[in-house]
């Protein structure tokens, strides 16, 4: 029998630390899917493993990808199911990380098949695009598939400011006639290992402190430079995250860098919440309070094994 042990959580919390610490003790490697970690032109603001931390237990999805190569999660799907497979010849122990939910379930569950759609449709929506930027998706997208349009305004609402994703869901809506949520949960994806679910977490007050902590120490490790060096590609998806785009604005002269700073503090905390929110969704995740000793973590999987 396989496994992966799936460590989940708000951003901060301690999800690195504990992955390293179960990869040690039950002698596997780790899959990351924190989708800002995969580029490597940005270490400090996406909060990459330490030099230390990588070399004590082999990653991989780290580094992987440029920011100007389009990485979409179907791919990111495709690659980790290849990496598992591979990693199980060796080990019935895998451990997958990472606070970015929409991957996590990826690996776990899959994703549905849609129909193909004409690539006039397509190059329609881009043109839309284009010309009208995506407040025009969004509102098609609601428009034509008002639940969907909701589900992901509450749960994901990040994904309604990435162009490449809003198009696909209106293409889908406009090629077939119907809403993309209509072929959502059809395909019944099979996977080789059986999960086991550990989320990380603390008082909303703990969250917030990390989070802020974290902030002031990327800035002093140089955030700024690093988001200067990759500012004249600030229009690629990858870029459109926390951490970079506030500074951008800095950049711009729109606002000043000690409110920027403040900005990524606010805007963090956030993403936390909303990454509790995804998680929490998973009645099977066993949580522990973020300073829980790991040999009890331990002995909560071994009881799952």
């Amino acid at each position: 029998m396989k496994y992966l042990i799936t460590i989940v959580g708000p951003t901060a919390i301690g999800k690195t630390s504990l992955s390293i610490a179960l990869a040690e003790h039950f002698g596997c490697e780790i899959i990351s899917c924190d989708s800002r970690q995969f580029f490597k032109e940005i270490s400090i603001g996406t909060a990459v493993p330490s030099k230390e931390e990588l070399s004590s237990a082999p990653h991989h999805f780290i580094h992987n990808k440029s920011i100007f190569e389009n990485y979409t999660v179907g791919d990111y799907e495709k690659d980790a199911i290849s990496k598992l497979d591979e990693l199980y010849k060796t080990s019935d122990f895998a451990i997958l990380v990472g606070g970015s939910g929409l991957y996590v379930d990826a690996v776990l569950k899959g994703f549905d098949e849609f129909p193909e759609i004409e690539s006039t449709v397509r190059e329609q929506v881009n043109a839309d695009y284009d010309k009208l930027g995506i407040a025009h998706l969004q509102q098609k997208l609601e428009a034509l598939d008002p639940d969907y349009f909701k589900y992901i305004s509450i749960e994901n609402p990040q994904t309604l400011q990435n162009p490449h994703r809003m198009m696909r869901f209106v293409e889908v809506c406009m090629g077939t006639g119907m809403p993309y949520s209509t072929f959502i949960n059809k395909k019944n994806n099979t996977r080789n290992f059986i999960p086991i679910f550990i989320g990380l977490e603390a008082d909303r007050s703990v969250i917030y402190d990390r989070i802020n902590q974290r902030v002031d120490a990327m800035i002093n490790e140089g955030l700024l430079a690093e988001a200067e060096k990759v500012y004249p590609n600030k229009n690629l998806n990858a870029l459109k995250t926390v951490g970079y785009r506030e500074l951008f604005d800095y950049f711009e002269g729109k606002i000043t860098l000690e409110f920027a700073i403040e900005e990524i503090k606010k805007n963090t905390r956030r993403f936390a919440k909303r990454q509790l929110t995804w998680f929490k969704r998973n009645e099977a995740t066993k949580w522990f309070d973020y300073s829980t000793d790991r040999k009890i973590i331990i002995e909560y999987i071994n009881l799952k094994l």
